[in-house]
C-alpha cells in the first residue's frame, strides 16, 4: 500500500520523465502468485487489485475510526448495487448486490447499450410482468446506486471448443463519450419497460419492412438476384434497341478468320499458311468472288489481337428484339415505365419507413427525464494482440487541457478521438478496449481543482500530496537534479577534453607542416641530451618541456657511431637550420645514395603508376625475388630480397605506404645527420599526416580508422604513450629492410622499442586499446557483409549480420562516439531488412502450400521473433512502427477464412510475435567472420558505402 502511494505521487510531482514502478510492481506479482504460475488475465489482476487496496483501506479506516462506521474510499469510489428481480420456477425474487467492474459480452453486439440491455436481462422476461407462464424463469437488473466510477469490463475473449484454446473476439463495437445510464436505473422501471415494449413492436415491424424491401432489391427466383427497377430498365432497353431481321450468327462470315478480317477460304488452305481453327459451318455465300480470293491468297494473314477482338461495326451493341410492330413497342415502353416508377415509389417508401423507425429507436430515450444520469468517458484501456499474448495502452481524458492522453509504456502523448476510435472500436486491426471507465459528470470533484481550504488557491501537483509524500518527492526530485547537474557536468568535461585534443593536434599539425624538426630543448644551456620522440606540437622557448619517456631519451644501441647521442644533437641542429623553408613534400624528389651491394637493390621511380598499389613480379632467380611496388604519392620501387624476406600484403598496406612515404621524404636528413635523426624527421612527418586524416571530415565511403590504427587512437583521445608504442611499432616493421636507410630507421625504432620500461607503458592497456580496435574491424566486416547482402536481396542471411552489427557497434558507440559507425544507417538497413524477411514469410503463409507455409513460419519463428525485442528494447520510434507493421500483417489474417490446419499454425505463432517483453531470447550465434586485408576492407566498404548513400529522412 505504502509503495502505491509513492508510485502514485511520484506520477503527480517527479521531474523524470518517467517513473519505475519496478517495486510496487514486485510486490504486487508476489500476492497475486498464483500455485499454478500462470499469468493473470487483466480482468482477474484488476479485481485482484481492487480487493486487495478496498481491504487496505477497510483495515486502515477501522483503526482510525472513533465509534462511527468506517468508510472505505474504494468502495465509495469504485463500487455500485443493484437489484435482481425475476422469477425462478415460477417463484418471483429481489436480491441486492454490489458491483465493481460491471462485465459486459461483446460478441453479436453493435454497441455499448445493445451489450447493457442484453446484460441487463436474463432468460425469458415476459413471465416478469405477465400472469401466464409462470413456470418460466428470467431476472432483470436494476441499478439501484451507481459509483462515481463506472467501469464496464468488456469480455473480448472465448474459449474455441474445436481447438480447444481462447480465442479473441475482434468484432466492432461502438460507445459513446456521454453515456446515460437513466432507462437502467431502478426508479425508472416503469418508464423503461414501456419503452422497451415499444421498442420491441417498432422492431418486429421493422423486421417485415426489411423483408420486403429485400424482395425489391433482391428480384429472382434463380441463384443471381438483382433490384426490380434494374430489371424493368434493362427489358425496357432491349424493347427499345434497333431490331434486327437475321440470325446473330447469320452475318458472319464462315470464310473469315476469327475478328472479322478476311483471309483466305477454307475451302482451299493454303499449304504455307492455314488457319489452326476448324471450318465453321458456312451458313452465307458458298465462296468469294474471283478477284477477292486471288487477292486473299497473295496477302499473307497477320494476327492483330487488339483489332480482330472488335465487334463489327455492323453489329448492335446489345441483344434486340427481331420484330416489334410501333404500337408493341408503346404500350410495353408504357408498361416498363409505370411499372418501374411503381417499384421505386414502393422502394423509397419502404427505405423512408425503416429510416424512420431507426430514427425513432434512437430517439426513444432523449427527452429530459431520460438525460439525468448523465457519465462522461474518461479512460479506454486497450489490449493488442491474442488471447494469450498481447500489449496493452490506454487513453486517459485530460479535462485542463481538454484533450486525450495516450499513455504507452514510458511515453505519453497527446491523441485524439479519432485515434481512440481507430485503436478501441476493434473491427478495423487486432486492437480493441477491453474496458472503459466512465465517471459521473454529475460530480466536479472527481476531476475539477482542489481548493485550499485557507487560501483558496488552486492546488496543483505536489500542493495535493500530503506531507509526508510531498517530503518524499521532494527527495526524489532533489536527487535527480544531482543527478542532471551531474551529468551536465560530465558532458561539459568531455567537451572540454575533446576541444583541449583538438587544439593540441591542431598546434602540432601546424608545427609538422612548418617544417617543425626535432630539436632539442632544456631548460639547461649544457644539455645535450638528444631531443625525445613527441606526438604533441612542441613547446615555445620560453616554456619547459614537458618531461618524455626515459626510453625516448636513452641513445639507440645502433653500430652508426660510438657517440651517436652527441653525433644526434648535433645533426638535428644542423637539419633544422638546412632545411628550413622547405617542406616535406620536396624532401620526397631528393635521391637517395646507391645501396651496397649485399643489401636488396632499389630503384626509384617518378610516380606515374595509378593511384591504387600494384605488385609486379618480375624475372626471378633462384632464391631471389624481384618485385615492383607502386606507392600512391611515393612511387615505384624495384625490390630484389631474398625469399621469404618480407611479406607482399604488408607492403600494401596504407600504413605502410604511409611510413616509407614518411621515410623517403626525410631522405635528405639521413644523408646529412645519421639514421636517428631521420627517425625522428619521418616519424614527425608520419603523425602529421596521420593526424590531418583524423581531424578531416570525411563521408562514410573514405573511412580513415581502417586504414590507419592510429587515426582511430587519435580520434577516440587514446593516451599519448599507447600512441607512441603503436607508432614505433610500425616504424620497426621488418618488411622495411629493403634498403639500406629503410633498415636503419627500421633499427632505430626498434632499439626504441626495446628501451620501454614496463612502468613507462601499461600492456594491459595497449592490449586493450588494440583489441578495440579489432572489434572495430569486426563490427566493420559484418556491417560491411551485410549491406553487401541486402543489395543482393539476400535479406534471410544478411539479418544475422546486420542484427549483430547494429549490436556490436551500439557497445562501441556507448564508449565513444568515434568507436563506430552511424547508429541511424545501421538501424536504418537492419529495421527494412527485418521488413523484408517478414514479406517474405509471409507471402510464404499466403501461398498456402505446406512446405512453403513450414518455410515461413520457421523464418519468423527463428529469425524474426528473436529479432523484436532488440527493436523494441530501446523505444525507437521507426522501429515501433516497423514492429507493428509486422504484427498487423500476421493479424490481418485473423478475418480471414484458412484451412484448419493453417489457422491451427497462426494461432501458435501469433503469441511469440505479439509478446511485448523486451528480453532478449534464444538467437543465432554470430556469422562467421572472413579475413581480409586492411586494403581489400578499406575498398570494399568504400564501396558498400558509396552505393548505399545516406539513411531517407523518412525511412522506417
Amino acid at each position: 500500500m505504502q509503495e502505491l502511494r509513492i508510485l502514485f505521487s511520484l506520477m503527480v510531482g517527479s521531474k523524470r520523465k518517467y517513473v519505475d514502478p519496478s517495486r510496487a510492481v514486485e510486490i504486487l506479482k508476489d500476492a497475486f502468485k498464483s500455485s499454478e504460475s500462470q499469468q493473470q488475465d487483466v480482468s482477474e489482476f484488476t479485481h485482484k487489485l481492487l480487493d486487495w487496496l478496498e481491504d487496505a483501506f477497510q483495515m486502515k479506516a477501522e483503526e482510525d475510526r472513533e465509534g462511527e462506521t468506517p468508510k472505505n474510499p474504494m468502495v465509495e469510489l469504485f463500487y455500485g448495487r443493484f437489484l435482481a428481480v425475476g422469477v425462478l420456477e415460477g417463484k418471483k425474487f429481489e436480491n441486492t448486490e454490489m458491483f465493481g467492474q460491471y462485465p459486459l459480452q461483446v460478441n453479436g453486439f453493435k454497441d455499448l447499450h445493445e451489450c447493457l440491455e442484453a446484460a441487463m436481462i436474463e432468460g425469458e422476461i415476459e413471465s416478469l410482468h405477465s400472469a401466464e407462464n409462470a413456470a418460466r424463469s428470467g431476472q432483470e437488473h436494476w441499478f439501484t446506486e451507481l459509483p462515481p466510477v463506472l467501469t464496464f469490463e468488456l469480455s473480448r475473449f472465448e474459449f474455441n471448443q474445436a481447438l480447444g484454446r481462447p480465442e479473441k473476439i475482434h468484432n466492432k463495437l461502438e460507445f459513446p463519450s456521454m453515456l446515460y445510464m437513466d432507462r437502467y436505473m431502478d426508479r425508472n422501471r416503469d418508464v423503461t419497460r414501456i419503452k422497451r415494449e415499444e421498442i420491441r413492436r417498432l422492431k418486429e415491424h421493422l423486421t417485415l419492412l426489411q423483408q420486403r424491401l429485400e424482395r425489391y432489391l433482391s428480384y429472382g427466383s434463380g441463384p443471381k438476384r438483382f433490384p426490380l427497377a434494374d430489371v424493368l430498365q434493362y427489358a425496357m432497353e432491349f424493347a427499345s434497341s434497333k431490331p434486327v431481321c437475321t440470325s446473330p450468327v447469320e452475318d458472319i462470315d464462315s470464310s473469315a478468320p476469327p475478328g472479322g478480317t478476311t483471309g483466305q477460304p477454307l475451302s482451299q488452305p493454303s499449304t504455307a499458311e492455314q488457319d489452326p481453327l476448324p471450318p465453321l459451318e458456312s451458313s452465307g455465300p458458298a465462296s468469294l468472288p474471283t478477284t477477292a480470293a486471288t487477292a486473299a491468297q497473295q496477302q499473307r494473314v497477320l494476327h492483330k489481337p487488339f483489332t480482330q477482338s472488335r465487334l463489327p461495326p455492323d453489329l448492335p451493341m446489345h441483344p434486340a428484339p427481331r420484330h416489334i410492330t410501333d404500337e408493341e413497342l408503346r404500350v410495353l415502353e408504357g408498361c416498363l415505365h409505370r411499372w418501374r416508377s411503381e417499384v421505386e415509389n414502393d422502394t423509397r417508401d419502404l427505405q423512408g419507413s425503416i429510416n424512420r423507425i431507426h430514427r425513432t429507436i434512437e430517439l426513444m430515450y432523449s427527452d429530459k427525464s431520460m438525460m439525468q444520469v448523465p457519465y462522461r468517458l474518461h479512460a479506454v484501456l486497450v489490449h493488442e494482440g491474442q488471447a494469450n499474448a498481447g500489449h496493452y495502452w490506454a487513453y486517459i481524458y485530460d479535462p485542463h487541457q481538454r484533450c486525450w492522453m495516450k499513455y504507452n509504456d514510458i511515453s505519453v502523448t497527446k491523441s485524439s478521438w479519432e485515434e481512440l476510435v481507430r485503436d478501441s472500436f476493434g473491427g478495423y486491426r487486432n486492437a480493441s478496449a477491453y474496458c472503459l471507465m466512465y465517471i459521473n459528470d454529475k460530480k466536479p470533484f472527481l476531476i475539477e481543482e482542489e481548493f485550499d481550504k485557507e487560501t483558496g488557491q488552486i492546488l496543483s501537483g505536489m500542493d495535493k500530496l500530503p506531507p509526508d509524500l510531498k517530503q518524499h518527492v521532494r527527495g526524489d526530485n532533489e536527487l535527480f537534479d544531482k543527478e542532471v547537474q551531474e551529468w551536465d557536468a560530465l558532458q561539459i568535461r568531455k567537451a572540454q577534453q575533446e576541444k583541449l585534443a583538438l587544439v593540441a593536434a591542431a598546434a602540432a599539425a601546424a608545427a609538422a607542416a612548418a617544417g617543425a624538426t626535432p630539436a632539442a630543448s632544456s631548460t639547461s644551456p649544457s644539455s645535450s641530451s638528444p631531443q625525445p620522440m613527441s606526438i604533441e606540437s612542441s613547446p615555445p622557448d620560453n616554456t619547459v618541456a614537458q618531461q618524455e619517456p626515459e626510453y625516448m631519451e636513452q641513445p639507440s644501441p645502433t653500430n652508426d657511431s660510438k657517440h651517436l647521442q652527441e653525433d644526434t644533437e648535433r645533426a638535428i641542429s644542423r637539419a633544422a637550420a638546412e632545411q628550413e623553408g622547405r617542406s616535406p613534400e620536396a624532401l620526397l624528389n631528393a635521391s637517395p645514395p646507391a645501396p651496397p651491394s649485399p643489401q636488396p637493390k632499389v630503384q626509384r621511380r617518378t610516380p606515374t603508376e595509378p593511384p591504387l598499389p600494384e605488385l609486379v613480379l618480375a624475372d626471378e632467380s633462384p632464391g631471389q625475388r624481384t618485385v615492383e611496388v607502386a606507392i600512391p604519392n611515393v612511387g615505384t620501387f624495384v625490390i630484389e630480397s631474398e625469399e621469404g624476406g618480407y611479406d607482399d600484403e604488408a607492403m600494401m598496406t596504407p600504413n605502410m605506404q604511409g611510413v616509407i612515404m614518411a621515410i623517403g621524404k626525410s631522405s635528405s636528413v639521413y644523408e646529412k645527420n645519421g639514421p636517428e635523426t631521420a627517425f625522428f624527421k619521418a616519424i614527425k612527418l608520419e603523425y602529421a599526416r596521420l593526424l590531418r586524416f583524423a581531424q578531416e571530415d570525411t563521408p562514410p565511403e573514405n573511412d580513415y580508422r581502417l586504414q590507419h590504427v592510429i587515426v582511430y587512437l587519435i580520434q577516440n583521445q587514446a593516451p599519448k604513450k599507447i600512441l607512441e608504442r603503436t607508432l614505433l611499432t610500425q616504424f620497426a616493421d621488418r618488411n622495411l629492410a629493403f634498403d639500406e636507410r629503410c633498415k636503419s630507421i627500421m633499427s632505430v625504432a626498434r632499439a626504441k622499442l626495446d628501451l620501454i620500461k614496463p612502468e613507462e607503458v601499461n600492456m594491459d592497456e595497449y592490449e586493450m586499446w588494440h583489441q578495440a580496435y579489432q572489434n572495430f574491424r569486426e563490427t566493420t566486416i559484418l556491417m560491411m557483409t551485410g549491406l553487401e547482402l541486402f543489395q543482393k536481396t539476400n535479406y534471410t542471411e544478411a539479418l544475422m549480420h546486420l542484427i549483430y552489427s547494429y549490436q556490436y557497434n551500439k557497445e562501441l558507440l556507448s564508449k565513444g562516439q568515434y568507436r563506430g559507425h552511424d547508429d541511424e544507417l545501421l538501424g536504418h538497413y537492419r529495421r527494412e531488412c527485418l521488413l523484408k524477411v517478414n514479406e517474405q514469410a509471409a507471402a510464404m503463409f499466403e501461398s498456402g502450400e505446406e512446405p512453403e507455409v513450414t518455410t515461413g513460419i520457421g523464418i519468423m519463428n527463428d529469425l524474426v521473433v528473436p529479432c523484436i525485442p532488440l527493436l523494441l528494447i530501446h523505444d525507437a520510434e521507426r522501429d515501433l512502427l516497423a514492429v507493428e507493421d509486422m504484427r498487423n500483417r500476421w493479424c490481418s489474417y485473423l478475418g480471414q477464412e484458412m484451412e484448419p490446419n493453417l489457422q491451427e499454425k497462426l494461432t501458435d505463432f501469433l503469441p511469440k510475435l505479439l509478446d511485448c517483453s523486451a528480453e532478449i531470447k534464444s538467437f543465432h550465434d554470430p556469422p562467421k567472420l572472413p579475413t581480409y586485408s586492411t586494403l581489400e576492407l578499406s575498398e570494399r566498404f568504400s564501396r558498400v558505402m558509396a552505393s548505399v548513400g545516406r539513411v531517407p529522412s523518412n525511412g522506417r
